[in-house]
């Protein structure tokens, strides 16, 4: 099975995003991935605000998306875009740091009004750096992800079922992109 890097992009220890997608991660692996988490709040703030390509935290996320056969991204929504954490991340991969990569880009908010953000502020950055396939992202608002003390998370029915569908759609494109052949 492919190899997936999972991008949270929350600066908050607490976020929902990162729950989320902890969560997902753990699916994920149930279907046979094997996946890596990456907080992008647990690297060096002086190394991502000096754009410090070769600190060697930094170094070390590089080649973990070098490695990556696929990228979960998730961020929270901050006026109608992706994280300024997030930016600071993907400022320092090199330009086609995602070329051959299948991509699934999810968000969090506290309003429908930022569901846009996925499709016209995270996906043609995405683009702009060669993801071979971005699946269709998912936003879902905070009211519908709950941790109960930390604990296990729990998805909003609605908006699980939809998690699930995209998740799905990711695991088959990795396993269409695992299947072609390699460019001579």
């Amino acid at each position: 099975m492919a190899t997936i890097l999972s991008v949270s992009g929350s600066p908050s220890p607490a976020s929902r995003t990162a729950r989320l997608l902890r969560h997902l991660d753990g699916r994920l692996a149930a279907q046979g991935h094997l996946v890596i988490p990456l907080d992008v709040r647990t690297l060096p703030a002086e190394a991502l605000l000096g754009a410090d390509p070769g600190h060697p935290a930094i170094a070390a996320a590089r080649r973990l998306f070098a490695q990556a056969d696929g990228v979960l991204v998730g961020t929270p929504v901050y006026k109608a875009a992706y994280s300024g954490l997030l930016k600071a991340l993907l400022d320092l991969l090199p330009q086609h740091a995602l070329a051959g990569k299948t991509v699934l880009p999810l968000a969090t908010g506290g309003s429908l009004a930022h569901a846009l953000a996925v499709d016209y502020a995270l996906r043609p950055v995405l683009s702009a750096m060669g993801a071979s396939h971005i699946v269709q992202g998912r936003f879902v608002l905070d009211r519908h992800i709950s941790a109960p003390d930390g604990g296990t998370v729990a998805v909003d029915p609605a908006s699980g079922a939809e998690l699930e569908r995209v998740l799905d759609h990711f695991s088959l494109a990795l396993a269409a992109a695992e299947s072609l052949p390699l460019a001579a």
